[in-house]
């Protein structure tokens, strides 16, 4: 940082259009310090005169701490990663109370909660020396959370609030999410509600949490991950609180863990519903219909899981006024074969969901109603498409984009520690961003074909929401994918 700044004052001060304002203005032509001595005129390439010389970061691929794992007595896994900086993030898996934020302020803290379809995480980002407390205050959180009358109260109208919200939004991405999980994993794991039933909010009272939480919150289940601690003393403060430490809820065994593994099911999830009268303001919004379509890929164990997240970045997409220019996505599949052909498609996007046991790719599509049919078909094609060939150049683009956004996204601290805590949880270890990008620029175009073309064996899932009049039959869409071109069959109709 130290050197951009420098590198920004020299170019302000150098000769050039800033010169030649001043002269115009009358200021002198020799530029002089303070002091009354002249300015050498000095190119940008040499250091400035009486400036130490900078001391520039290395970077040789390696990072020069790896992640420590202890596992404690009781079952918990404790991991970190040494950073330099005197600001710490540690996470603990499940539980979170808003009293803690008098106590983080103390230390400059800030809390976070993430949840997810297969984890809870909630994070606190604060100084360093503040690591005892901040644990402490963690684990009294998970441990020991009162729930108060008035909590679950104000709880259950935010959760009203939220459901209320889904069902109003102009953007359906978060609701045909938990449709085409339903679809493709029917009545098990992954595919069940996220959010919680309207029906059920009045039910959940404090022994149903209790319940949740003597089965859940067990040390086997956690992770303590932190950024920016030395191990011994993250280790140290998880003997302290989370060792031999009776939870609220007692002490008793799991009697009811669900250890069931995901069963992919395929099928059709359909919500009709007036999409013409979405507009959060006074200019109307097109009245849209939406299809999602799916097809299972594999767990993010599995070794095909970079092949799949490399053709998830390849197929791209987005929508129809997203912002160009670099790193945008303008020269994926879904842009140049859909958005840049069909001018009445107003959305084309491609989401890879991965989980431990299975995965999920699918396409999301927006259109006028009337046009549903043909976007359904633009769609299979694209899906039969990928297990076709696969340009070099394309490939290459779209695995260096995805090395991009990884080491971008690792750039923060938050997204290190979640990826830390992640990894461990799932697999006891964590792989290096140098063995991620290594893994990336291995992938060929037949790895790419292959994964693709195991995927189309698969049954189909599609969610579909809106004006649903012209909408494809299931049996069609799973018909097209089985095809060769990706074309429905074709349809014959005596009378409209």
């Amino acid at each position: 940082m130290a050197a951009v700044v420098l590198a920004a004052t020299r170019l302000l001060r150098g000769p050039g259009s800033w010169g030649g304002a001043r002269l115009r203005f009358g200021a002198p032509a020799c530029r002089q310090f303070s002091s009354g001595g002249a300015y050498p005129s000095i190119p940008l390439s040499s250091p400035l005169p009486g400036v130490p010389t900078p001391v520039f970061a290395t970077v040789d691929g390696q990072e020069k701490f790896e992640t420590k794992i202890t596992t404690l007595d009781n079952g918990l896994r404790v991991a970190s990663q040494n950073k330099f900086g005197q600001f710490c993030t540690s996470t603990d898996r499940f539980g979170s109370k808003d009293e803690i934020l008098l106590t983080l302020e103390k230390h400059g803290g800030i809390c976070d909660c993430q949840t997810s379809r297969d984890t809870t995480m909630y994070a606190v980002s604060a100084d360093s020396k503040g690591l005892d407390t901040v644990v402490g205050l963690l684990a009294d959180v998970v441990l020991h959370p009162r729930l108060t009358d008035e909590e679950l109260e104000m709880t259950r109208m935010a959760v009203q609030f939220e459901l209320e919200d889904l069902n109003m939004r102009p953007d359906p991405e978060p609701l045909l999410t938990e449709m085409i999980h339903e679809a493709a994993y029917r009545g098990n794991t992954v595919g069940l509600h996220r959010f919680c039933p309207t029906e059920n909010v009045a039910k959940i009272d404090r022994e149903v949490l209790h319940s949740y939480l003597r089965n859940y919150y067990t040390p086997d289940r956690m992770v303590l991950a932190a950024v920016g601690v030395e191990h011994s003393l993250l280790v140290e403060c998880a003997r302290k609180y989370l060792l031999g430490t009776r939870p609220a809820w007692g002490s008793g065994k799991a009697v009811d863990v669900d250890r069931s593994v995901a069963q992919y099911t395929g099928g059709i999830v359909k919500l009709e519903r007036d999409m013409s009268n979405v507009s959060l303001g006074p200019a109307p919004f097109p009245e849209l219909t939406h299809i999602m379509i799916g097809l299972e890929s594999c767990s993010f164990l599995e070794g095909d899981f970079i092949p799949f997240a490399v053709l998830n970045m390849m197929m791209g997409g987005g929508g129809s006024f997203s912002a160009g220019g670099p790193g945008k996505g303008m020269f994926t599949r879904l842009y140049l074969n859909v958005l840049n052909r069909h001018h009445w498609m107003y959305n084309a996007t491609s989401y890879h969901h991965s989980y431990e046991d299975t995965g999920l790719l699918c396409i999301h599509a927006s259109a006028d109603p009337r046009q549903v049919r043909e976007m359904v078909e633009i769609i299979t094609k694209e899906f039969i498409l990928m297990a076709g060939t696969v340009d070099e150049v394309e490939l290459e683009r779209a695995k260096t984009q995805l090395m991009s956004m990884l080491m971008m996204n690792l750039e923060s601290r938050p997204v290190i520690f979640e990826d830390v805590g992640r990894q461990v949880l799932a697999t006891c270890s964590r792989k290096l961003p140098q063995e991620l990008c290594a893994l990336i620029r291995n992938v060929k175009p037949e790895d790419i074909k292959r994964v693709a073309s195991q995927m189309l064996r698969r049954k189909p899932a599609v969610a579909a929401l809106g004006d649903l009049t012209d909408l494809p039959t299931y049996e069609h869409v799973q018909a097209a994918l089985s095809s060769k071109d990706g074309r429905l069959p074709r349809t014959y109709r005596l009378f409209r």
